[in-house]
């Protein structure tokens, strides 16, 4: 894909260059390969959270929406945009000692997150530090989508804290730390959060952060000059494994290609096998601090 957006836009370079020249125009067709579509998973666990998870269904970058395979219907969502949602999945969740707990399919959507889930369970989830979980999902076209998560550890914020300016009105805002400390003997990764807000509205920040640089040692995030007396600031600081790490920066890697012809083609790194998305368990420390 990056090769054949490099060309694309020389060719438009060249052709604004000979404008007026028609005779050397010369349209191509370009062939694309056939794309079969794959179960897409998006699940976050938390220990006493009744268990959700979204099943949708990739389709070609260059699909119009409108052909719809047999056993999908098309979501429209909020903000405009359609998905390709699949009804024909049973979805079921491995507890820790092996117990498998269907999950339903009942679409909504998650008062507490505003985001749209396919599959709910009936009880909230009673899970410890080391245990393991799993996900299966299946569909009646032959499609099986699997996946493992560990429940990783909790680490605690140490302090968080603001400093103003010496600017005043408009001006005057104050930057924000948050403080932790890393555990020596293991490569940990994080996701730290700053929502501004209360109740917290879309985050303010949202960073990945490897421990390379302070294994063992405490470490403090600092955002820039960026809030106002008044504010509600809340850090969440989640302790993730290096899967959903990897997954993040993929993510991100594909949204910052999408559209640049100069840009390699980035894969999303799945968690899951057999399909594609994440699987995994969410563990954090909130820390709420009004900024006077």
């Amino acid at each position: 894909m990056g090769l054949l957006n490099y060309q694309g836009a020389l060719g438009l370079l060249l052709l604004g260059g000979l404008a007026g020249c028609k005779s050397l125009q010369n349209d191509a067709n370009v062939p694309l390969p056939t794309y079969a579509n794959q179960l897409v998973a998006e699940c976050y666990l938390e220990n006493g959270v009744i268990p959700r998870l979204t099943i949708t269904e990739s389709v070609p970058y260059l699909d119009n929406g409108q052909a719809v395979a047999a056993g999908s219907q098309i979501l429209p969502l909020a903000n405009g945009q359609t998905v390709q949602l699949p009804t024909d999945v049973t979805v079921a969740l491995t507890l820790p000692g092996g117990r498998a707990v269907p999950l339903r399919f009942s679409p909504g959507i998650d008062a507490s997150t505003g985001k749209y889930y396919t599959h709910i369970g009936t009880q909230p989830l009673a899970i410890k530090v080391g245990q393991q979980l799993g996900l299966d999902a299946q569909d009646k076209r032959g499609r099986h989508l699997t996946g493992t998560t560990i429940v990783p550890t909790r680490i605690l914020i140490d302090s968080v804290k603001y400093k103003f300016n010496d600017l005043t009105g408009e001006n005057r805002k104050a930057y924000f730390q948050t403080k932790w400390t890393d555990p020596a003997a293991t490569t940990d990764f994080y996701r730290l959060m700053l929502h501004k807000g209360k109740p917290a509205n879309n985050s303010e920040t949202d960073t990945d952060i490897r421990d390379k640089q302070f294994n063992g040692q405490s470490y403090a995030q600092v955002t820039t000059y960026r809030f106002q007396q008044g504010d509600t600031v809340t850090a969440t600081l989640y302790h993730v494994d290096s899967l959903y790490f990897d997954f993040r920066q993929s993510v991100r890697n594909a949204r910052n290609a999408n559209g640049n012809p100069f840009a390699q083609p980035s894969g999303i790194h799945s968690t899951v096998q057999g399909g594609l998305g994440v699987f995994t368990v969410l563990v954090s420390d909130i820390r709420r601090v009004i900024l006077k």
